[in-house]
């Protein structure tokens, strides 16, 4: 079982790490690189990571049926399907408004979670996620939140991002990851990532040269990439080992995060309303426990 100190640290690393990968991904975006041609890369820098990684600790890669079908879905539910509505969605969306749709993730989670049996229903837990919807509201009311009101129509699109994320979660939770630790996990997936990526990038024209000058925008999206190997792991690990609407909960720091690191690095600025929301997030967190798991004796 889990214990409640490593299954808290590793939600504040889920969400400080992921909160600054928001306002690093509109940078990698700023001179208008193409969704596929980031997402090729980031997934290239994310195999080299945990290749790394793999090749230090000599554990060899699972290839069984099972561990591939594992890799594909998770390739498709958590990089390929919700990086490219996150990209199209950045580059047109303030890095702070970003940070407030990942926390619809809980939301969407919760009842897929309770439709497929990873959850059991518990009043704790529903009024930890409505305290952190509420914190997600009063950062949506400020008309400043919005520069342009016509930003709104993009909202539709960021939010596909967190309905597959909420799909992912559930199905690692109830698969386990197959045969495969969580570095593995990530490994496999991304390297499928890569194969399915690569043809979609160049049949939509969206190849990016690595052999043209780095900037900025290249420096972002190699930081962020690399992060993010190490992230998705770590969430891989919690999701199977607390349970998915737990794992969610990681979202609600995204927000308060990537709200400071989007005022940080891009200068963006909210309501002190925000900061005020971002409390009350803090709570929902605080009511949501990891669900317990039978142990193997009891299992078998």
């Amino acid at each position: 079982m889990i214990s409640r100190r490593r299954a808290v640290a590793a939600l504040l690393w889920l969400g400080f790490g992921w909160g600054l990968s928001h306002p690093l991904g509109k940078i990698a975006t700023e001179t208008g690189h193409p969704p596929f041609g980031l997402i090729f890369w980031q997934l290239v820098i994310c195999v080299l990571v945990l290749g790394t990684i793999a090749l230090v600790r000599r554990k060899p890669l699972p290839l069984d049926a099972t561990s591939l079908r594992f890799y594909t879905l998770v390739a498709i539910l958590g990089t390929l399907v919700p990086n490219f509505t996150f990209y199209l969605s950045v580059s047109r969306l303030p890095a702070g408004i970003m940070s407030i749709v990942i926390s619809m993730v809980p939301l969407i989670s919760f009842p897929i979670a309770l439709m497929v049996g990873n959850d059991r229903f518990a009043w704790g837990r529903l009024v930890g996620l409505l305290l952190g919807l509420a914190g997600v509201a009063l950062i949506a009311l400020p008309k400043s939140s919005l520069p342009d009101p016509a930003m709104a129509a993009f909202l539709p699109l960021a939010l596909i991002g967190p309905l597959f994320y909420a799909m992912e979660a559930n199905y690692v939770a109830w698969s386990g990851r197959a045969s495969a630790d969580p570095l593995s996990a990530m490994l496999g997936a991304s390297l499928v990532g890569m194969a399915l990526c690569l043809p979609l990038t160049l049949a939509f024209g969206q190849w990016i040269s690595p052999l043209q000058p780095w900037g900025r925008p290249e420096w972002a999206l190699i930081v962020s990439s690399a992060m993010h190997a190490l992230l998705y792991t770590s969430y891989v690990w919690l999701a199977a080992a607390a349970g998915a609407v737990f794992a969610a909960q990681s979202s609600y720091l995204v927000t308060a995060s990537g709200m400071v690191s989007a005022m940080v690095l891009l200068g963006e600025r909210f309501s002190p309303l925000v900061w005020a929301a971002m409390a009350v997030m803090l709570a929902g967190v605080a009511l949501v426990q990891p669900r317990p798991r039978p142990s193997t004796a009891a299992t078998a």
